[in-house]
């Protein structure tokens, strides 16, 4: 399991005094308050939120320290880590995105397609992204349909590939 968990994404600076665009990757977007200092992923730089408000979609935040827009615009697309120890434990059969990074991606007959590389969200859901053995890599949405089995334990998810497309078949008259 994953040491560190990206818990948000600094987006836009908001303003003339600091403020970015925040965007949380927790179920509560204010959780990210509650964890104290959030780190780079190398663990290399560490803000504290000073204050954080809700907006369409995102929160506006302020950072302790970043007093001008300049500094706030140099923080544009750093992702945010906690240690994994901060966060809440899960329940059976919950776990966290950073969890399924690196699990091995199997058909329901075992066969092998890659391991799973990332978890994107471009805001029609959660897209699995897979790297096989070869070749590009293969983006599959995240629902139960195509993953109904995730298996921590097993270090495995088992996907079940769509079947041909309508229209899209030889026999197709």
């Amino acid at each position: 399991m994953a040491e560190k968990v990206c818990v948000a994404r600094i987006g836009a600076a908001h303003g003339v005094r600091g403020a970015v665009r925040l965007w949380t990757f927790t179920e509560d977007p204010f959780a990210v308050k509650r964890y104290g200092p959030l780190s780079t992923k190398e663990g290399t730089r560490q803000l504290e939120l000073a204050s954080a408000r809700e907006a369409k979609g995102h929160l506006i935040a302020q950072f302790k320290g970043i007093a001008t827009r300049e500094e706030a615009e140099r923080l544009n697309g750093l992702e945010l880590y906690v240690p994994r120890e901060k966060l809440p434990a899960t329940d059976d059969g919950e776990y966290y995105h950073a969890d399924l990074i690196g699990l091995a991606a199997v058909t329901a007959a075992g066969e092998p397609l890659g391991r799973v590389i990332a978890i994107h969200n471009f805001g029609a859901g959660d897209i699995l992204e897979i790297a096989p053995p070869a070749g590009a890599t293969m983006l599959l949405p995240f629902s139960n349909a195509v993953v109904p089995t995730v298996d921590i334990a097993g270090g495995r998810v088992i996907i079940e590939l769509p079947k041909e497309v309508e229209g899209d078949s030889p026999d197709a008259a």
